[in-house]
């Protein structure tokens, strides 16, 4: 009556035991700086790539920027607001047509600026850190390491701790990481979380270290900086929380022009980012963590209360005598 479902059950359950080979990283022929950057789903990390791609383009530097979070939507105001195909489902479409992928069919342009979307499954359909990883591996087919661009930049969810999405930490396939955050509790817990990686891989003979955090959306409470000083990391740039920014990045405008409003901002933000070394951190524990914040913001006052197993099943429990025996001397 349920071999429908049990069938699809034990596919799913073989899918999710699949561990896909990891991609080669092999050495890149021209000198290419490759970034990884990390943040808190909603921070402002594709706002902020965006427009550092642009004007880093428009400096005369070749740069490639990847999107690798299976939302998809890190070049989306890159370009007006249209969403790029990604590389894992215009593969998956040209293996069914029998037919290879070209690099037109997933790379983009504008003004200078290259772009592309790796992906991910569809919902409920998959692993997205195991998309991340068969990205990469259609990346290297589509000859990854013999391009010549001076920066690649990397999008990553910071949220998600898998696998896949630490790959560029956990292989050496980035010089360095850039943390984006801002003056609230859960973006530098995320930031805190990278730092954490790094040190951890730091620790384990790796070579990645943290370039610096980028503030966005800087109400000027402070908090951030006060994370980035404890880390031991620079600040990079703080972009102001202003409604001329939030409303052009709603309208999918590039504020990252030369000659604009803001463009000072992203011509020191793309500077620092050249320059800047790879460091290793000092990530915070979690009491020090909250400790950059008030105790009304985060309720330190809190004191954890143990339940009871009478809490548990909401009525009175009988102590019952052990039927342990005890012998003597034992």
């Amino acid at each position: 009556m349920n071999a429908p479902f049990d069938t699809a059950a034990a596919q799913l359950r073989a899918e999710a035991a699949m561990e896909p080979e990891a991609p080669a990283t092999g050495p890149v022929k021209k000198e290419t700086q490759i970034i990884a950057i990390y943040g808190k789903g909603g921070i402002g990390k594709s706002f902020t790539l965006s427009n550092l791609s642009y004007m880093m383009a428009q400096q005369g530097r070749r740069v490639l920027l990847i999107g690798c979070d299976p939302k998809s939507d890190t070049t989306s105001l890159l370009f007006g607001g249209r969403s790029c195909p990604t590389i894992i489902e215009t593969s998956s479409k040209k293996k069914l047509a029998g037919e290879a992928v070209k690099i037109g069919d997933v790379c983009f342009k504008r003004d200078g600026v290259f772009a592309m979307e790796l992906g991910g499954p569809e919902v409920g359909r998959g692993c997205g850190g195991r998309g991340i990883i068969h990205g990469f591996e259609l990346l290297e087919k589509l000859g990854f390491h013999e391009w010549g661009f001076d920066y690649v930049l990397l999008d990553f969810l910071g949220d998600v701790v898998c696998g896949g999405f630490g790959l560029p930490i956990a292989r050496d396939m980035c010089q360095k990481v850039i943390v984006v955050g801002s003056n609230d509790l859960q973006s530098l817990y995320v930031a805190n979380n990278v730092c954490s990686a790094v040190d951890y891989f730091r620790k384990l003979g790796g070579n990645v270290g943290v370039a610096g955090m980028v503030i966005n959306k800087d109400d000027g409470t402070g908090e951030a900086q006060a994370f980035a000083a404890k880390a031991s990391i620079p600040v990079l740039s703080a972009i102001p929380a202003d409604d001329d920014i939030r409303r052009k990045s709603a309208n999918y405008e590039i504020i990252g022009k030369p000659g604009g409003r803001w463009a000072s901002v992203f011509e020191q933000l793309a500077e620092q980012v050249v320059i800047a070394p790879p460091v290793r951190p000092t990530p915070l524990s979690q009491d020090a963590l909250l400790g950059l914040f008030s105790g009304d913001t985060v309720g330190r006052d809190v004191v954890l209360d143990p339940a009871t197993m009478e809490d548990m099943c909401a009525s009175t429990v009988l102590e019952k005598p052990s039927l342990e025996v005890i012998y003597e001397g034992s």
